[in-house]
């Protein structure tokens, strides 16, 4: 996402499948194909829901005819569990949703691509409880076809919505370890004063 942003420069090694994904000759159009994003705040595109949902499948080649590209326009916003509420409304301007809404037609979008990881950096901070409880349902759905990296500092929502937690401590990896693990029996003194809020 820094590749056009000039100065920009990085330090340390990212790895996906093995490969590093700042290396020399890193095909990005395949890279952001297979790793998905879901930002923080809802961020659909000034243009239908229907539209939003086809954007990906248009731009990468996935989509075949008009038939196959509604079809998978309805099984992405079915797995995001948005369909019963905006089956009606595809034409529809996506910012017109409520911001829950907005939020679930961006994991649709994600995933129209059949990505292989979704990235999901803080999805509901900037939602209420009932939405936030939605979002937290529709990981635990999507867990099953896609692996899913969260980051949040909502110490409960990580110990509701993941297997495994990593804590992150100014740019360290202090410790990681199943989910139940952390939350009980932390084996760094951080992570305890962290959960605890000793720490941070």
């Amino acid at each position: 996402m820094n590749d056009t942003i000039r100065g920009t420069t990085v330090e340390g090694l990212v790895e996906f499948d093995g490969q590093d994904i700042y290396a020399p000759g890193t095909n990005v159009i395949d890279l952001r194909k297979r790793i998905g994003m879901v930002f923080q705040r809802p961020n659909p595109f000034p243009q239908s829901i229907f539209d939003n949902i086809a954007f990906g499948p248009r731009v990468l080649g996935l989509a075949g005819g008009k038939g196959e590209l509604f079809e998978t326009v309805e099984s992405s916003l079915r797995s995001a569990v948005l369909w019963d509420e905006v089956k009606d409304r595809l034409r529809e301007d996506a910012q017109g949703l409520s911001l829950g809404q907005q939020q679930r037609l961006c994991i649709a979008r994600t995933i129209a691509v059949r990505p292989e990881v979704i990235l999901m950096d803080e999805p509901c901070s900037a939602l209420d409880p009932i939405a936030t409880l939605q979002i937290e349902e529709l990981m635990w759905s999507l867990k099953r076809d896609y692996t899913i990296v969260i980051v949040t500092h909502n110490m409960q929502q990580a110990s509701r919505a993941s297997d495994y937690t990593g804590l992150f401590w100014m740019g360290q990896l202090v410790e990681f370890n199943v989910t139940e693990t952390i939350f009980t029996r932390p084996g760094q003194q951080l992570t305890e004063d962290y959960i605890t809020g000793r720490a941070g």
